[in-house]
């Protein structure tokens, strides 16, 4: 039989032939205590108990499960031969009855890289925990199921754990005797359900509301964390963005929330943001702040939550058939976070994160050869787990951003309501959606959705002005335009903004019109006879999914006054669409950092400032002709300690610039100056240098030998927690040795022993940008390495050594060539692995125009 990576021909096979009743899953959890004898994985035993239906009496199928060893499998009460039936990823079934019961016996594997049922070790206290993670398809290797999300079925969970223990599940759950029992689900697809175990910090509140037959909806909460983390965990806030959350949805779904209580769990070596697990929902730890953080990461926060409580709706009561449509969920969720987050929360202006730094991820996915029409071609598994990117999930959201001004709110919600009624507990396509949004909006949406869903690229607008004798506008233009590769002209809703500086030096906008952009031009009629504009803005108000480009004349506008710009929204679009020109190889890096310098410092959106920070690392970095990165980089540098000097007192400013101060340092200078706000002989009235910020300070100087072993142990010594081994790892990891590098490579590359949250900081802390010559050696070593550890690896690990170690800052034509040697000569790869390559070989390749675009400037 195949193996771990189902197909989708396979999953439509079997879908059609079975349906699943119900799940009874019983895992024994008390081997993740104590210690461990042999060579093999630490185990738990897992019996499962499903009853299912076939269309076809006598036909064959299988299960799926992923295990280190099966103890028994019965059908019908008929045993099976384990060694004959389990091939490692797969059981197979023959000769089903309409009726059947499979009951399986295994010992699964805890795992070390987040997928399946993790187990952690806190190095603080040595207590042990465990949460589980499967999306697209890792439940399998916790109990044996059919692993694909249109079989949903009601589960029962029961778990037994170490004494002292609590245990949590989708559904709500009671002890007795040492066993948790918990109650059955509804109908859930696979990859949602969860158990969270440990001695885990708990905390517990209640939302109440009347709804409008009169009925009280009570909805228990729960919020949790390690023990390690209690100090730090602001539950309260946790709590209030949850209660606001779900009094919007309510408010806007007229759908009761289905599945009873409402926990979140904070959990420690997470490799997503979090899982929409319905009432047992997962984030990453991060979440939880150890130190002073800026409003952003708050705001950031807030998002994931509302997002993850939007799948409620969108992604567990209704569910995709089948991975191609993973934006049914993923682009509503995103979509849902930022417009509950405006419209529920005191993040007003989450819009203007949405259209800086969400579109941003977008806009770099769109451009890769990779892209993918929103509602994309998913042949199997690792198709699905790549998938979870920027189109699906940024670009998805921004057209439905642009669907509501072309639809209108009031159908779109309405739409999404009768969607939830007619589907609920069931699987969906794209046509059932563009049904309901049909009646509701009285557009065509199958035109909308072949221009929108269903093709691939991102179009660029730009305007064209021309003027009359007396300085009005003759005629304001937008002309559109596509990428040869992907040549759709897309319908574009849009507002143009038109802006000119007054008399206090301020830039303001004093017209707009909004219209429809059709084809490779159009005339915007209403704005014939304005006064002379100094900056035209065409996708002002971002309603639309577009690069904006400039004319000459808003172009110098900007270079002198895009400070002055008042609206926080139109500065932060002009920032991005600066951004994407430096990108295209339209600006030179040296001007774009050259405008960062300017006005950055006059920014007063803290997420708008640390994404220009990121931005203008990424130009000196990447874009930054060669011969000109020690200057850009002292540039950078020089700069970022006189903006930290001039930030008020105990500002958010403060400390994203003492954090931007980190990043660039370069020079002696700043090396003492982080060395200083270290050891405490030098201090900036009101910024407090926390345990985070400490860690942040050391990686420079550990990179370019300012901090030895010695002295990171000290940190450590510190910090001796699970947050401070990552930091001490990765820290390690940076330090500009030949030994270290090799180390690194052997403890990432060779070996398996390093969780994922070591991996992916020993990862961060190789790869150093002021390291390139230590680093040559190993582009030919990576290429010689990825497809072994694409097969002998898991594919979260995977993905994370062939993004992380592709030798990206070998920016050279010979790595360039080297890349294109290695996928001229493994065309037989995993399109997965090949798909990692090729994006990693744009990159370069786009970082290589950027270089010489700015070495044209002179």
């Amino acid at each position: 039989m195949p193996g771990e990576n189902l197909t989708r021909d396979e999953a439509r096979e079997r879908a059609a032939l079975l349906s699943v009743d119900g799940y009874e899953v019983s895992l024994d959890l008390r081997s993740a205590v104590g210690g461990h004898e042999g060579d093999g994985p630490r185990t738990f035993r897992s019996v499962t108990t499903v009853r299912f239906r076939c269309a076809e009496p006598g036909a064959s199928s299988f299960a799926d499960l992923i295990a280190p060893g099966v103890t028994a499998v019965s059908l019908n009460g008929r045993d099976l031969d384990p060694a004959q039936v389990f091939d490692g990823s797969r059981i197979l079934l023959e000769d089903l009855a309409a009726e059947n019961e499979l009951v399986v016996d295994a010992q699964c594997a805890y795992s070390r890289t987040g997928e399946g049922m993790h187990r952690f070790v806190d190095p603080e206290d040595g207590e042990v925990y465990l949460y589980t993670q499967y999306e697209p398809a890792d439940a399998r290797r916790v109990f044996a199921n059919f692993e694909q999300p249109d079989l949903k079925a009601p589960y029962r969970f029961e778990v037994r754990a170490p004494e002292g223990w609590t245990v949590w599940s989708n559904g709500v759950g009671e002890a007795t005797d040492g066993v948790w029992r918990f109650a059955e689900t509804r109908p859930i697809s696979t990859y949602i359900t969860c158990v969270v175990a440990g001695p885990y910090h708990y905390v517990t509140d209640r939302y109440e509301r009347v709804l409008e037959d009169g009925t009280r909806l009570e909805i228990p909460l729960g919020a949790m964390c390690r023990k390690g983390l209690a100090p730090h965990f602001d539950a309260d806030d946790v709590f209030l963005v949850t209660k606001q959350g779900l009094d919007f949805f309510h408010d806007h779904f007229d759908y009761p929330y289905p599945f009873g209580k409402y926990d979140q769990a904070f959990v420690p070596e997470y490799n997503l943001g979090a899982m929409e697990n319905p009432g047992m929902v997962t984030f990453r730890e991060e979440f939880i702040f150890r130190g002073k953080v800026t409003r952003a990461s708050y705001e950031g926060r807030a998002n994931v939550i509302l997002h993850e409580m939007a799948h409620m709706w969108f992604g567990d009561l209704v569910t995709m058939e089948w991975w191609d449509d993973l934006w049914l969920k993923e682009s509503f969720a995103d979509f849902m976070g930022a417009f509950s987050l405006v419209g529920a929360t005191r993040f007003t202006d989450g819009w203007i994160t949405f259209a800086n730094r969400r579109k941003a991820w977008a806009y770099r996915a769109d451009q890769l050869p990779s892209t993918h029409p929103v509602t994309a071609d998913i042949r199997d598994l690792q198709d699905a787990k790549l998938n979870f990117d920027g189109i699906t999930y940024a670009k998805g959201a921004s057209v439905l951003k642009q669907l509501v001004a072309y639809a209108g709110q009031d159908a779109f919600l309405e739409g999404a309501r009768r969607y939830f009624k007619r589907h609920a507990y069931g699987n969906t396509r794209l046509g059932d959606l563009l049904s309901v949004l049909e009646e509701t909006s009285g557009r065509d949406m199958a035109a909308w959705s072949r221009a929108w869903l269903e093709t691939a690229g991102v179009n660029s607008l730009t305007p064209q002005v021309l003027l009359r004798a007396d300085g009005t506008v003759d005629e304001l233009a937008v002309v559109q335009e596509a990428a040869e590769s992907h040549p759709e002209l897309r319908p574009h809703r849009v507002a143009v903004g038109l802006y000119r500086r007054t008399g206090a030096g301020t830039l303001e906008r004093y017209a707009q019109a909004e219209t429809d952009v059709e084809g490779p031009r159009t005339v915007v009629a209403e704005l014939a006879g304005a006064d002379a504009p100094e900056l035209v803005l065409v996708n002002d108000d971002d309603l639309t999914y577009c690069k904006t480009r400039f004319d000459d004349t808003s172009l110098a506008t900007l270079r002198e006054a895009l400070g002055d710009l008042t609206d926080p929204l139109a500065r932060a679009l002009c920032w991005s669409a600066l951004w994407n020109m430096t990108r295209d190889a339209l600006l030179p890096a040296r001007d774009f950092i050259a405008l960062a310098l300017r006005f950055a410092g006059r920014e007063t959106d803290i997420g708008v400032l640390q994404m220009l920070h990121a931005w203008a690392e990424s130009a000196a970095v990447h874009y930054t002709a060669p011969e000109r990165r020690k200057e850009a980089g002292r540039r950078l540098a020089e700069g970022a300690a006189e903006q930290l000097r001039a930030a008020g007192e105990g500002s958010e400013q403060q400390l994203a610039w003492a954090r931007f101060v980190a990043r660039v340092a370069c020079a002696e200078a700043d090396f003492e100056l982080l060395a200083s706000l270290l050891d405490g002989s030098v201090t900036l009235p009101g910024l407090e240098v926390d345990q985070e910020l400490r860690w942040a300070f050391l990686e420079p100087l550990a990179a370019h030998g300012a901090a030895d072993e010695k002295r990171l142990d000290e940190e450590l010594a510190r910090d001796d927690t699970a947050s401070g081994r990552r930091h001490h790892v990765r820290c390690l990891a940076a330090r500009p040795s030949e030994a270290v590098k090799a180390q690194c490579w052997a403890q990432v590359v060779e070996s398996d022993a390093l969780s994922n949250a070591l991996v992916e900081a020993t990862i961060a802390g190789f790869a150093q940008p002021s390291q390139r010559e230590l680093l040559a050696p190993y582009a030919e070593k990576y290429f010689a390495a990825i497809e072994r550890v694409w097969t002998e690896r898991s594919i979260q690990i995977g993905m994370d050594v062939v993004r992380g170690l592709f030798p990206s800052y070998e920016d050279s034509r010979g790595t360039l060539d080297a890349t294109d040697a290695w996928l001229a000569s493994h065309e037989d790869a995993a399109p997965a692995l090949r798909r990692l390559v090729l994006e990693a070989r744009d990159d370069l390749a786009r970082a290589l125009r950027g270089q010489a675009c700015d070495a044209a400037a002179g």
